[in-house]
């Protein structure tokens, strides 16, 4: 389908609602701007999992997730990963491995979520999340991540691909 018209009808800063019209379709479609997303399933030199617990609104819970957040402008995935897997628990690695992506929701997005997994982290100091964050970090062995994954404790549908990917690229 071709694109008719476009028209911008929210700014929230780090991403934007677009209304498209398309050659072909009665009704326009709505859609979310934004950029891409990372994802850093971390891994301690005793094989434990660094994840996060954080509040998650659109839930109203929190969740367990590995650590991530969004790719600033220009920055390459992997160098975002390790940024954000410092800044959300405190632990640091040298080397983000990639394990693909994913399109989190292409009915309404058009950003990717980008898969990481970083192998021998250290505790460096404390966690350092953005201002509006609130994140606990929880290190969880793989027995207790594997459970987890069978019995839906991970609420986030990205966080269980992360893992999944993860366990399989041990």
């Amino acid at each position: 389908m071709r694109e008719r018209d476009r028209l911008e009808v929210f700014d929230a800063g780090f991403f934007r609602v677009e209304r498209v019209s398309l050659e072909g379709r009665a009704s326009p479609v709505t859609l979310l701007r934004m950029p891409d997303w990372v994802m850093a399933v971390a891994i301690d030199g005793a094989g434990q999992f660094v994840l996060v617990r954080q509040y998650r609104f659109g839930i109203a819970a929190d969740t367990v997730e590995p650590a991530g957040g969004l790719v600033d402008a220009g920055e390459p995935p992997e160098r975002a990963a390790l940024r954000e897997l410092r800044e959300e628990t405190g632990y640091a690695g040298t080397t983000a491995e990639p394990l693909g992506f994913t399109h989190p929701n292409p009915v309404l997005q058009d950003n990717r979520c980008h898969f990481f997994l970083v192998r021998g982290v250290v505790r460096v100091g404390a966690p350092h999340p953005d201002a509006e964050e609130v994140v606990t970090p929880v290190v969880m062995g793989r027995e207790a991540v594997e459970a987890g994954l069978r019995e839906g404790r991970f609420a986030h549908a990205l966080a269980e691909l992360a893992l999944g990917r993860a366990l399989a690229a041990l």
